[in-house]
């Protein structure tokens, strides 16, 4: 982890796709959950001490048995998670969005509690599927749960406000029927509810002007939980709205927290994109930010003149987070290297805390990092389109300029064969470097893409690699730079590219996004992924072995 000066936070404080951010301090400790939509493990979990450097502590929700994303939509599975601690247990609570187009929602909202911040998680409690965004409050032994309630009616705005709901701790159920909250006059919709107490105020931040370029955070207060809620006379909280030449865009969703003492500081977690140009494409998705609160003589938090900043200063002295007592560690699978960034040759014998999967969770039925030492061995998955079975092990593109290297080794025999490296966003949308075998059974390299669901193969410009008897094992690369990826492989005297020049912007939040007559047909919410990719398109889970995987941000 690259160490900041111990008196500043650098924005994004988690860089990628990081979004939704609902930020937790529990003593000295301070936890950031986040979105992680159709990926495994489900709400990618972060620690720090200091609010300056956050080590990321993998995901919370590593099985089916906690959250089952077979049949996942792109951008779809965990939306908003909220994490709180009540009775020496953190609860954790999410939807899992099945749905949303058409002007649909399945969203099936889900409370998971533990322990310790690395589990053991309870077995979900279903709450209710009425809306999305769920968050729990807590006030003593008063507990609420607070969702927007999402209304599917043709001509009502897509939002019938916000309710909240008793929560009966000890029962683990809710009871009673819920509230609705009265909000300001011409609230409109709103998301991502958070409640607060201070003094003799209820404080309600939400997040409003939907998820782009009008995002923002705004506050409203009451006297009872259920309002008559009064929005701020300032504005908003934050936002960028206004504002579109800040390298920071979309500021909202926000989250609070307060540091320790009498004395202590409130500081703001919220959502934020780094665009490549003014308020153009978003391929790092949404990424998380801090931002320290103060609050007026007559009550109200604000920010440092409402806007999103790059360098903000830290509540104190910097620590690195330090390992929990409780906790066994084992040696962590990724070492830092040189420059900043990291490499996996894949000796732990688990996946370390950045790898992700998609749509299903790691497990021996399709990867191995035992069955060939200090390799990942992945078995052939699924094709692309499919929402069941793909066999993908990724992390979040890290910056604008990146690399991502990884050896392979491989034997196909078939054209339905396929394992290499990926530069990925959705079904959709992706690219693919991989070894593949032609019609006489020999391997070859070759790149594909997706556009917008539209797939082309550069057959013209693949290569060959030997004999059908020998397979591969090669080094392959790619390059992020800005909006531009370049793919390339290791001859064993050097690197070359392979073929021109490619449009990252396709990996975007904004391209991936797609509306019909009907309103929304694909959202584009989880940002880029770089990763490892094995296709089986005959069904029969021929294995790839994967070594020395390296991500690194470059300046």
């Amino acid at each position: 982890m690259l160490r900041q000066d111990t008196g500043t936070i650098r924005n994004p404080v988690l860089t990628g796709s990081h979004p939704d951010p609902s930020i937790l301090r529990v003593g000295a400790d301070y936890f950031l959950a986040t979105s992680t939509f159709e990926w495994y493990p489900g709400v990618r979990l972060h620690h720090s001490r200091d609010l300056v450097h956050w080590q990321p502590l993998g995901g919370a929700l590593d099985s089916t048995r906690l959250l089952d994303l077979t049949g996942c939509p792109d951008s779809g599975g965990v939306w908003a998670p909220n994490l709180s601690y009540a009775d020496g247990l953190f609860h954790l609570v999410y939807s899992n969005v099945s749905t949303y187009a058409a002007g649909f929602t399945d969203s099936p909202n889900q409370l998971v509690t533990a322990p310790t911040i690395h589990g053991p998680w309870s077995d979900p409690v279903p709450l209710h599927s009425r809306g999305f965004d769920a968050s729990l409050f807590h006030d003593g032994d008063d507990s609420r749960l607070l969702n927007l309630v999402h209304d599917w009616r043709p001509g009502h705005g897509g939002s019938a406000g916000l309710e909240a709901t008793r929560y009966d701790r000890a029962a683990r159920r809710l009871v009673g029927a819920p509230v609705r909250i009265a909000l300001p006059p011409g609230s409109g919709w709103i998301e991502g509810p958070n409640l607060y107490r201070r003094g003799a105020w209820y404080y309600l931040l939400t997040a409003d002007g939907g998820t782009g370029y009008q995002h923002q955070v705004t506050v409203a207060r009451a006297a009872s939980l259920a309002g008559p809620y009064e929005r701020d006379p300032d504005g908003p909280l934050l936002t960028a709205r206004n504002h579109p030449d800040l390298p920071l865009q979309k500021a909202g969703h926000g989250s609070l927290v307060h540091t320790p003492g009498p004395d202590g500081h409130t500081y703001l977690a919220y959502l934020v994109g780094r665009p490549h140009g003014r308020h153009g494409p978003c391929i790092l998705g949404r990424e998380t930010a801090l931002a320290p609160v103060t609050w007026s003589p007559d009550g109200w938090p604000r920010t440092r003149g409402g806007l999103p900043g790059l360098d903000v200063p830290a509540p104190g002295p910097a620590r690195d987070p330090a390992p929990d007592a409780d906790r066994p560690h084992a040696a962590d699978p990724q070492v830092g290297d040189p420059h900043g960034g990291h490499a996996d040759g894949f000796d732990a014998p688990t996946l370390g805390p950045d790898w992700s999967t998609l749509r299903r969770p790691a497990g021996a039925d399709w990867l191995s990092l035992t069955e060939r030492p200090s390799h990942l061995r992945i078995r052939g998955g699924r094709s692309p389109q499919s929402l069941i079975g793909p066999s993908l092990v990724a992390r979040r593109v890290a910056g604008p300029r990146c690399l991502f290297e990884a050896t392979v080794d491989f034997r196909p025999s078939s054209f339905h064969h396929l394992a290499g490296i990926t530069a990925y966003y959705n079904t959709r949308n992706w690219y693919f470097l991989h070894v593949t075998a032609d019609d006489a059974g020999r391997p070859v390299l070759r790149r594909a893409g997706c556009d917008g669901g539209v797939t082309t193969v550069d057959e013209a410009g693949q290569e060959r690699l030997g004999d059908a008897a020998d397979g591969a094992r090669l080094r392959l690369g790619l390059d992020l730079d800005g909006a531009v990826l370049r793919f390339r492989r290791d001859t064993g005297t050097g690197w070359r590219p392979m073929g021109p020049p490619l449009d990252a912007t396709v990996l975007s939040d904004e391209h991936a996004e797609e509306m019909d007559e009907g309103g929304i047909r694909v959202l584009g919410f989880t940002g880029a992924f770089v990763g490892l990719w094995v296709w089986d398109l005959t069904g029969g889970a021929r294995p790839a072995d994967f070594d020395e995987a390296v991500h690194r941000a470059m300046p």
